[in-house]
């Protein structure tokens, strides 16, 4: 039976100096080193210098595996079959978690055992004016599910979460057929709840993100947002036999408006300008994936791959707590 707690999975690829900063913070980490590993799983880029690993060993328990490029979902998935600890905690290779950040997990995991926690995530880039609407984006969707206007159930982002190693291979892990970073937290944190799974936030769990940008890399990224929120919308209505529904125009023009009431100046109305343009480019992407052109998907409906969802949440709830399912 392992003696780990936690087994933090960090994909990454080709972004070394964000992976340094990463691992720099988790060997931070006021949890004890022997309780917990790293899993960093390397997504189709060229190998990690071992000379970095062999850096990091010496303040962590670090794990390094390399994949054929598959995506964040496919890259969290191999790290899930690798990892050893009773817990598995996410985060992306462009955050950095406060040295707080497992205790604060371990003290929420402590009240709720079986269920899936998620921590706050902050902009650290404070003078990027694209971060900053990036955050204020994440900021208006985290209350607007807390405050239960919306027409689905919440979610957690994939940089900053965490839930029983059993529970999570029970439910087959995050579904790889998700190729882009876009859409995959919203699905699994959808999967856990049909299967009677809770959220639980907790806000002291703390995750720095560096997320430096550009306009045309903004505009990249909302694209993929929308591809993977059509992913998703068709997903989760395939499973629940039901039609597809989006959010109604009031969610849209709340969230433009958002940094109208978060702020004030003239930053607030570049970042409303940028939620607006972020709208445009996820319209885009939504439509160009919903008629089937470009992009990397699941495949709706697909056999062989579909993650699995479970009879019985308590079923897998008890093992954790017993200690079945740990390796």
């Amino acid at each position: 039976m392992s003696e780990l707690e936690f087994s933090v999975i960090v994909p990454t690829r080709a972004r070394l100096p964000q992976l340094r900063r990463c691992l720099a913070a988790l060997a931070d980490q006021q949890f004890p080193r022997q309780r917990f590993e790293v899993v960093v799983v390397n997504d189709g880029s060229p190998a990690l210098p071992e000379a970095e690993c062999a850096r990091f060993r010496e303040r962590l328990q670090l794990l390094s595996l390399e994949q054929a490029w598959g995506g964040p979902a496919s890259a969290r998935n191999t790290g899930t079959r690798h990892a050893r600890g009773r817990f598995l905690a996410f985060t992306d290779d462009d955050c950095a978690p406060e040295p707080g950040w497992l205790t604060a997990l371990a003290r929420c995991l402590s009240d709720a055992p079986g269920a899936l926690v998620g921590g706050q995530v902050r902009n650290a880039l404070d003078d990027d004016p694209f971060a900053i609407a990036s955050q204020l984006l994440v900021d208006y969707l985290y209350a607007y599910y807390a405050s239960g206007r919306a027409r689905g159930p919440g979610f957690f982002a994939s940089n900053n979460l965490c839930g029983p190693a059993s529970a999570v291979r029970a439910l087959g892990g995050f579904d790889a057929r998700f190729g882009l970073p876009a859409g995959e937290d919203r699905d699994f944190s959808d999967r856990w709840q049909a299967a009677g799974g809770a959220l639980v936030h907790c806000p002291e769990a703390l995750v720095m993100h560096h997320h430096a940008s550009s306009l045309s890399a903004f505009t990249r990224q909302h694209l993929n947002y929308g591809r993977g929120a059509w992913t998703f919308h068709a997903a989760r209505a395939h499973r629940s036999g039901t039609r597809l529904r989006v959010e109604p125009s009031g969610f849209y023009a709340g969230l433009v408006t958002h940094p109208l009431r978060a702020m004030s100046g003239p930053r607030a109305l570049a970042c409303a300008a940028l939620l607006c343009w972020a709208q445009v480019a996820n319209a885009a992407g939504y439509f160009l994936a919903r008629a089937g052109v470009g992009g990397r998907g699941p495949r709706v409906g697909a056999t062989g791959s579909e993650p699995r969802a479970l009879d019985s949440f308590g079923a897998f709830v008890e093992k954790s707590e017993t200690g079945g399912g740990r390796r």
